[in-house]
């Protein structure tokens, strides 16, 4: 049997396959904090008490994430080229705030820690100065002294030429007490020296944390008589092992939002949707991915948060503050606000009980009928405070503005919808896609509340449910590939290009990630290289990605030849741009590879119910608009395929509520799978 985790900021999803047979089961449980390997275990022990049962376990986890958001990783020190410093404090000379003049940025590691060497590599690889290797141990034994945990090793140009970071690494890692030292050119060999320096330093400062979590977690697995294999989900929607995971911690910056995504991209492309905007809605934030055939888009990097660059291949996801616990608060002009402070788990919505005393945009749902107080998922509670979230309600949102409590119950979910809507715009429209080409997916525990608003207020034509909409990240841990990315900087014209060189590098990447393939435990389908170089024409500075088809046979990476890849890049370029520059120079930055080991996929159809019946369970009232509406109640997971259920409507399950508006309908497809379109 195999089991997905993704622990969120409120509740840590749990999916179990067994693939003998094809059941799946899902469990919630809330996140524990600080220490969210509570959580993890607990949420395994609910559909697997017995760990030898268990071939695999994935995990998306936000530890990285959480760690680097809360400023909350380890004591880091900086070994660098006499001059450079400052490079991380420097950024890209940007700022916090667009207008104005105040703001401040404090890297994670602060100036006393971050010390310089004597060494240089120039841009073409030559060494200049050899690096000091005395002041390189004395600068290690100096930050040790100052109680760093972990070190990063950022030298000029070692992309070009590794030699004096490598030499540098050898004397460090003689004499550091554990195995927290990154090297820039061992995680990005590729030119820029801003985000070269900014992943390897967050890469350091993330792996004390990362590592001892992991450690936790696998020596509780291996003592509860686990003897499987642990595998953690990466940013970029592929799974890595622990070992990897515990040198690389920076890909895990987006692992938990990406196993979404990928189970997603699954889900909709199985069920005929290969264009889809994903909208994963948990307790503290609302993710937004665009799926566009069949595909979810990769981004080079990205910023967790302001001058905190990680450059690693990564789902492209945007995330705004409007989860369900969000705090709803009016400002001192009189408007309401939603975000980005969250309720989190502890103490949670004012619904909750725990002493919140902040209306939520889950406390607004509960107040107008839409979450059955009775039947709360997670698990944890009995029955939620309904007079509590109200009174909160009109303390902090209805009082100040004027309303009653159930417009101000309104309000709330429509600036929340709004925002929601805006992000979808963002990764839809504002990047030259139709939504009405397009399908909804929402997931997450709230996701499937807001289906009818998103569809009202960006005109994508209908949504799709997932059957297990609470627990799509879990899911999505369970079906994702095994994937290693490779960077290289080439840096040439290409009428001087090596293509043997080339080739070679191209060769090492394939029998990198093939190694890390045949160490794995897991059954692949199949394995492939892609390849894809950056390229510009001289003078620019933005590139282009430029897919590269080359075969792998046998292990064994075909030839490439220098007018395939300026045929590459001119197709590339023409269909980005809509025309070539006549004469231009083009020029290869980087190679990029990637090797994946496919996973097997479960059949969807066996999550489809068998029988069934379309009887609603109950009635109540549900406020819509300005009005309550007699509304049907029904056992989601007892619909049988086909059913079509009218709005108004709320189809429940353990893990999710689904609201069917008035004027919509919703229907049950082959893979238990509910689409939402207008009726």
């Amino acid at each position: 049997m195999m089991i997905g985790i993704d622990v969120g900021g409120t509740f840590t999803d749990v999916f179990l396959l067994d693939e003998a047979t094809g059941r799946a089961e899902v469990a919630k449980v809330p996140t524990t904090r600080p220490d969210q390997s509570g959580g993890f275990l607990a949420g395994i022990g609910q559909l697997a008490p017995d760990l030898s049962s268990l071939s695999v376990v994935v995990h998306g986890t936000t530890a990285g994430t959480n760690a680097l958001l809360e400023r909350k990783g380890a004591k880091t020190g900086v070994i660098a080229t006499e001059g450079l410093r400052d490079v991380l404090e420097m950024r890209r000379r940007d700022r916090p705030r667009t207008w104005g003049l105040r703001g401040d940025f404090q890297p994670v590691v602060p100036r006393d820690l971050r010390l310089e060497v004597p060494e240089r590599t120039l841009a073409d690889g030559t060494v200049r100065t050899p690096v000091d290797l005395d002041a390189v141990r004395a600068a290690a034994r100096a930050l040790l002294d100052q109680g760093c945990a972990a070190v990063a090793i950022l030298f000029a140009n070692a992309y070009a030429n590794p030699e004096n970071e490598a030499r540098a690494a050898e004397a460090v890692r003689a004499l550091w007490p554990n195995p927290h030292v990154s090297v820039s050119s061992e995680i990005l060999p590729e030119i820029r020296e801003f985000e070269r320096f900014s992943t390897a330093s967050l890469n350091a400062y993330l792996q004390p944390e990362v590592s001892g979590y992991l450690d936790r977690l696998k020596a509780a697995l291996t003592g509860g008589g686990f003897g499987g294999e642990f595998l953690i989900v990466q940013s970029n929607g592929g799974v890595m092992d622990t070992a990897t995971a515990c040198r690389l911690p920076v890909r895990t910056a987006l692992s938990g939002p990406a196993a979404g995504v990928i189970a997603a991209a699954h889900i909709a492309t199985t069920a005929g949707f290969e264009n889809v905007i994903t909208g994963d809605m948990g307790g503290t934030s609302f993710d937004v991915a665009l799926i566009a055939g069949g595909q979810p888009g990769l981004s080079p990097q990205t910023s967790i948060d302001f001058g905190m660059v990680v450059r690693t291949p990564m789902i492209e996801i945007t995330t705004i503050g409007a989860g369900g616990g969000s705090i709803a608060w009016v400002d001192k002009s009189g408007l309401l606000n939603i975000g980005p402070e969250s309720a989190g788990s502890t103490p949670g919505p004012v619904a909750y009980g725990q002493g919140n005393d902040r209306p939520s945009v889950t406390d607004a749902n509960v107040v107008l009928g839409r979450i059955d107080p009775d039947a709360p998922i997670g698990g944890a509670l009995d029955r939620l405070d309904v007079e509590g979230a109200a009174r909160a309600i009109d303390i902090h949102v209805g009082e100040p503005l004027g309303l009653d409590t159930m417009q101000a119950a309104e309000a709330i979910l429509r600036v929340a919808n709004s925002r929601m809507a805006g992000a979808l715009r963002l990764v839809s429209i504002e990047r030259g896609f139709d939504p009405k080409r397009f399908a909804f997916m929402p997931f997450g525990g709230g996701g499937a509340l807001h289906v009818g608003a998103m569809l009202a207020e960006t005109g994508i034509a209908r949504a799709i449910v997932p059957r297990y909409p609470g627990v799509t990240s879990a899911m999505g841990c369970v079906i994702a590939d095994m994937r290693q990315d490779f960077v290289q900087t080439i840096n040439a014209a290409t009428a001087a290009l090596d293509v043997d060189a080339l080739r070679a590098t191209m060769q090492a990447h394939v029998d990198d990630g093939m190694a890390l393939l045949d160490a794995a435990r897991s059954r692949f389908e199949a394995r492939e290289a892609i390849f894809e170089l950056d390229m510009a024409y001289l003078g620019q500075t933005h590139t282009v990605a430029v897919p590269l088809a080359v075969a792998v046979e046998n292990g064994r990476v075909a030839p490439v030849t220098v007018p395939e890849i300026e045929a590459a890049f001119d197709a590339a370029y023409r269909a980005t741009y809509g025309r070539l520059l006549d004469g231009g120079t083009r020029r290869v930055m980087n190679l990029r590879s990637a090797v994946t080991g496919r996973r097997p996929k479960f059949d969807l159809a066996t999550l489809a119910p068998e029988g069934g019946t379309t009887a609603p369970k109950a009635h109540r009232q549900v406020h819509f608009g300005d009005s309550w509406h007699e509304t049907a109640i029904y056992d989601r997971l007892t619909l049988p395929v086909g059913a079509e259920i009218p709005g108004p409507a709320i189809l429940v399950q353990p893990d999710t509520t689904v609201l069917v508006d008035p004027g919509l309908v919703a229907r049950v497809d082959h893979f238990g799978n509910t689409i939402v379109e207008p009726a």
